[in-house]
Formats: C-alpha cells, sequence, structure tokens
C-alpha cells in the first residue's frame, strides 16, 4: 500500500447498533464526538481496537513518545487489550464506522467483546489517516481470504472497476457463513468450508489448482501464518509474482494471540 503524509487518529467510540450477518460474523457500527477525524483513513486498512477491561469505564491509550521513539503504555490496571482489526466503513451522515468481527465463541477478547456488546459498549480506535491505494489498479486479481480477512478482502471486491476480473477463494465455518460480496469486477467466486478455523485449510490447494495470470495482475493473501507462508512461497517461487503483485499478510497464528 503506498500511503504519504499519514498522521495517527484515536478515538473512544461506542457502539450504536450491531448486526450478525452470518452465523459466525458480527457487524459493529461506532459513533464518536469526533468521527470526522476518521473522514481521510483509508477504508480497508488495518486499524487497533482498544477493549477496556471489566471495571475500566475509560479507553486510555497509548502515547507515542516523539524523542525515544517508542510507545509508552498506560498502567497495567487500565491498560486496554490491543488488537489488529480492518476499518470496512465509514458514513460521514450518520456519524458512524463499522468493523466487521468474526466469531469464534470466547475463545479471544474481540470475538467476546463483540458477543457481548450492547448498544452505549465502549471501544478505542486507532489508525492512520491520510493518502493512501488500498491496492493497484489492475486487470487481474486473486483474492485469498479466511473469516479474518474477509473485510479487506471484501472492501478491494467493492472498489474494483468495471472491466476487471479474477478469482475470490474464502474459506468460512459453514455454508451459512457464504456472504453477499458486491463487485463491478467479473470475479468467480469460491467458498471453501472448514469447521475448525486454522486445521485442515483448504485454501492453499484451491489456489494451486488455479491457472493464473501472468501479467498486469494482483495477489491479495490474508489468513493463517501457515497458510499464507505456504501460498507466499508458491506465488512468488514457483508463479513468479514479484513484491508489487503479492501481498500476505498473516492476520493470525494458529495457537497465539496477538
Amino acid at each position: 500500500m503506498s500511503t504519504k503524509d499519514f498522521k495517527p487518529v484515536q478515538a473512544t467510540l461506542r457502539v450504536t447498533r450491531k448486526k450478525y450477518i452470518t452465523p459466525h460474523y458480527i457487524r459493529v457500527w461506532l459513533t464518536g464526538e469526533n468521527i470526522d477525524d476518521f473522514s481521510d483513513t483509508v477504508v480497508g486498512e488495518h486499524n487497533k481496537i482498544l477493549i477496556p477491561n471489566k471495571g475500566v469505564n475509560e479507553i486510555h491509550f497509548p502515547h507515542f513518545d516523539t524523542e525515544k521513539r517508542r510507545w509508552i503504555q498506560p498502567d497495567e490496571s487500565v491498560r486496554p487489550i490491543i488488537r489488529t482489526f480492518t476499518h470496512r466503513g465509514i458514513d460521514l451522515n450518520t456519524k458512524e464506522i463499522w468493523i466487521d468481527f468474526a466469531v469464534h465463541g470466547n475463545e479471544s477478547p474481540a470475538s467476546s467483546w463483540a458477543i457481548r456488546a450492547t448498544k452505549g459498549s465502549l471501544l478505542g480506535v486507532m489508525m492512520k489517516s491520510g493518502e493512501g491505494q488500498l491496492f493497484p489498479l489492475v486487470e487481474n486479481c486473486l483474492l485469498v481470504a479466511d473469516a479474518t480477512g474477509i473485510p479487506v478482502v471484501s472492501v478491494i471486491l467493492e472498489n474494483l472497476p468495471k472491466g476487471s476480473k479474477g478469482t475470490c477463494i474464502i474459506e468460512v465455518h459453514s455454508a451459512e457463513d457464504v456472504q453477499e460480496i458486491s463487485t463491478r469486477a467479473a470475479v468467480d467466486f469460491h467458498w471453501i468450508f472448514n469447521s475448525t478455523p486454522g486445521q485442515n485449510s483448504g485454501l492453499a490447494a484451491a489456489v494451486k489448482k488455479l491457472v493464473l495470470p501472468e501479467q498486469d495482475r494482483y495477489a491479495y493473501i490474508a489468513a493463517e501464518q501457515r497458510t499464507v507462508k505456504e501460498l507466499r512461497e508458491y506465488l512468488r517461487k514457483e508463479k513468479s509474482y514479484t513484491t508489487d503483485e503479492l501481498e500476505a499478510y498473516a492476520y493470525w497464528k494458529m495457537g497465539s494471540s496477538e
């Protein structure tokens, strides 16, 4: 992603509403007094969510020490849990941003928060703002994601221009978790079902069956670490994707927290 003139944005936000998009996917809308600060952020980019600990009714943000070039964290007693998510959308008319959560029980703080969240629930959000481009405009796109990568892949699909084409492979829990994702491009969708996320993923095998374009191409991979590593090596070594043609991000690692 190319960027310039980035500046940090942080805000204490409250839930206005939430919706189960599928049985394992929740969309949460948030608002706050300084929601306009997010007007220059890039939808689809990463953000940091800050989840307050039980009994803490305020978001205590870390502070960046410009002289020492390091983050200063709040006292442990009030320090929020920080996780990386995706800036899914913004509406300046309703003064809302929204974030999508893959739901897998109470195993993770973010999933647990989304399940329990009600109108007025508190969440901190931090991200960068400024000019930027989420993805390059090319004729051929390959998009690969598990449930954690659906938000960014959805944003890319929604912004692909008419005339572009590609393949999108997404792994979710079951057929009930298939989402409708709009796009003007000619995209071939493949949904893979796996009730044990992080185990027995079929994403890499599905990509290796494809006949991939050799020119004017771009691939975005967002999934569990082992799948991302396998696909990064395959696309670079066997299909000669350059660093400009491939972005591959491990959104999570099985057995580890962020």
